[in-house]
């Protein structure tokens, strides 16, 4: 059969297999190292400075909690200054999470896309 069972060494039916076992088989050939049950994922890196394209800017790529880049600008503005849904607090380990609302004496952090003057939006 081929959709339930493998036939291997030298004919001989292998019984089922797990399309899982398989797939791990060959990440763990790929990357090189098996991940254990448990583990978290990787952290998100530090923050990688960048040079933004359109302005020339200095800005900051962090990873979102979706696992998205954000171009971030560097320095904190208050959030009363900042439109709800733009503001960003980079957590401890670099990640960007979106504050949406906050305290009217907190800080935040803004995507660089947003006010970036080489763009023309």
């Amino acid at each position: 059969m081929t959709t339930n069972t493998q036939e291997r060494d030298g004919g001989h039916d292998g019984g089922p297999f797990l399309l899982a076992k398989v797939l791990a088989d060959t990440l763990v050939a790929t990357i090189g190292r098996p991940r254990t049950a448990g583990t978290p994922p990787a952290t998100p890196a530090e923050p990688r400075p960048a040079t933004c394209r359109d302005c020339g800017g200095a800005a900051y790529w962090h990873r979102t909690v979706r696992g998205k880049w954000l171009l971030v600008e560097p320095g904190a503005f208050p959030v009363h200054t900042v439109p709800a849904g733009q503001r960003w607090r980079i957590a401890p380990d670099g990640t960007a999470v979106n504050l949406g609302a906050g305290s009217p004496t907190d800080t935040c952090r803004i995507s660089h896309f947003y006010v970036c003057a080489g763009r023309g939006g």
